[in-house]
């Protein structure tokens, strides 16, 4: 009795093709691509991924052909589409960083910097790495990583490998993620916004009515104690902003 080994080419071609965008999208995207996760884990989570997708994706994979140019344009495809995914879905966490930055500015504590876990490194505001990491928590905990796992499936049928690819689409998806992020980072710091000019105000006439009290030297702790203590009091209801933004986004790239 004779096992034959004719399958064996086609299926490690399907394996490394799911694994083309697989391990791109899952470098890049929130939560599951975060660079404080040690690239051992996140390497073995997307070769078991890609294991688990094989056989639901394979009746939808094209043939292995018969060349290695045509092998080589499908592989840069896939990693083409996992980048253009990947760095979408990065720009819909934007919204963390930039309420960060506008809290941290309203309160000043803007100097307050640190390097953020979740953008590799770079130097942030402390209190956008906090909501950055806070939110990557949060995805853990509500489960929307399994959105975002979905997503990854369903993208095949958004973008199938045998597909050119729509870079003017993906443009606009990546322009409506930004401006998206913007606005849900604008309305998450609102209330600071509305407190900065309040407190400004208020400081500037009382320099005004005073000049020989130093204003600075009580302004500055006044603003980092009540910043703070309003931080404090609203941060459940900008969470909750952020991920109701999050989850609208994971869906809207084919999670639900």
């Amino acid at each position: 009795m004779t096992v034959g080994l004719n399958w064996l080419p086609e299926t490690a071609f399907m394996f490394i093709l799911i694994f083309a965008r697989v391990g791109t999208l899952l470098m890049l995207i929130p939560a599951l691509g975060e660079q404080a996760i040690p690239v051992r884990m996140r390497l073995t989570f997307a070769l078991a991924f890609t294991l688990v997708l094989l056989p639901l994706l394979t009746p939808t994979l094209p043939k292995l052909p018969g060349d290695m140019t045509s092998i080589g344009v499908i592989l840069f495809h896939e990693i083409a589409v996992g980048l253009i995914l990947g760095g979408i879905t990065r720009f819909i966490v934007l919204a963390a960083q930039i309420a960060g930055s506008i809290i941290a500015f309203q309160t000043g504590l803007s100097v307050a910097q640190g390097a953020d876990p979740s953008q590799a490194g770079i130097q942030g505001v402390v209190i956008g790495n906090f909501i950055s990491m806070l939110g990557i928590t949060l995805i853990f905990a509500t489960d929307l990583h399994h959105l975002a796992l979905s997503a990854i499936v369903q993208s095949y049928k958004m973008m199938s490998p045998t597909d050119p690819l729509m870079l003017a689409d993906a443009a606009e998806m990546a322009i409506r993620a930004t401006a998206g992020a913007f606005i849900i980072g604008l309305q998450m710091a609102a209330p600071f916004i509305v407190y900065g000019l309040v407190f400004n105000a208020g400081i500037g006439i009382l320099a005004r009515l005073m000049p020989q009290l130093q204003v600075y030297f009580i302004a500055q702790p006044a603003s980092i104690a009540v910043g703070l203590i309003l931080f404090a009091a609203l941060l459940t209801t900008m969470m909750g902003w952020y991920m109701t933004h999050v989850q609208g986004q994971f869906a809207a790239l084919g999670g639900g």
